[in-house]
């Protein structure tokens, strides 16, 4: 399988230039693709007002797609035409993605700089190795301290949906109607794949906090002995 994760920056490439056409060609290919900050109706200079996540689903047509946004408010217009201002999270797969699970991540409230919410987006899909599930992770980049929240809500939330299971559990048959449409009841697989921005370096405590919780880095498991190379460094976070 080919795993992809791609901070698009609400599609703003190094050349400041902003286009969906050449992410999605960037991408293509790929089994599963997972995308951090994935936008709707955000008023900025170059693509005010895309909804990215259609625009995406419509270029990489042959994907099954699911969106998760985090961070949410109103973001103009009125009554039926109003719209959502909406920054986010995307998954892609090319097996179908059989449920998929939003986490908002915790927030530190900073008052000298500028923080918005993070979140987590989950699905599961059929794998040639059976059901899997994939993990689409975008911690906050200010500091570590905040990550380290957002690193614990989700280890605790990990071990409390696999005593709840998937999304429904028991008979789908309720006062005469079909609730399970005539589907099983999904499985919370015990295999996980995380992918996503954590905005951490190799070396960093966020980094073994994930390692200490039984996650390999498949860079390194795949016998890199340097660690990998950063991909993106803004200077003043911590």
């Amino acid at each position: 399988m080919r795993l992809v994760t791609y901070n698009i920056q609400f599609s703003r490439g190094m050349d400041g230039r902003c286009d969906l056409d050449r992410i999605a060609e960037a991408v293509r290919g790929a089994d599963l693709i997972a995308l951090q900050e994935v936008e709707r109706n955000w008023p900025r200079e170059g693509h005010d007002g895309v909804d990215q996540p259609q625009r995406l689903a419509t270029l990489l047509g042959d994907y099954h797609w699911v969106y998760g946004p985090a961070f949410d408010m109103h973001g103009g217009g009125t009554g039926a035409a109003s719209r959502r201002r909406q920054h986010g999270l995307m998954l892609l797969s090319r097996a179908p993605i059989v449920t998929s699970r939003l986490t908002v991540l915790p927030k530190v409230h900073y008052t000298d700089r500028y923080n918005m919410l993070q979140g987590a987006l989950r699905a599961m899909f059929e794998s040639p190795l059976g059901v899997l599930e994939v993990c689409n992770c975008h911690l906050g980049y200010l500091e570590a301290a905040e990550r380290m929240l957002q690193l614990d809500a989700l280890f605790d939330e990990h071990e409390r949906l696999a005593r709840e299971g998937g999304a429904w559990s028991g008979p789908g048959h309720i006062r005469g109607d079909d609730w399970s449409a005539g589907q099983p009841a999904p499985a919370m697989p015990a295999a996980r794949v995380w992918l996503g921005d954590f905005n951490a370096r190799p070396e960093s405590a966020e980094y073994a906090r994930i390692v200490a919780n039984g996650y390999v880095d498949t860079w390194t498991a795949a016998g890199n002995a340097a660690p990998h190379p950063v991909s993106h460094y803004r200077a003043g976070t911590a």
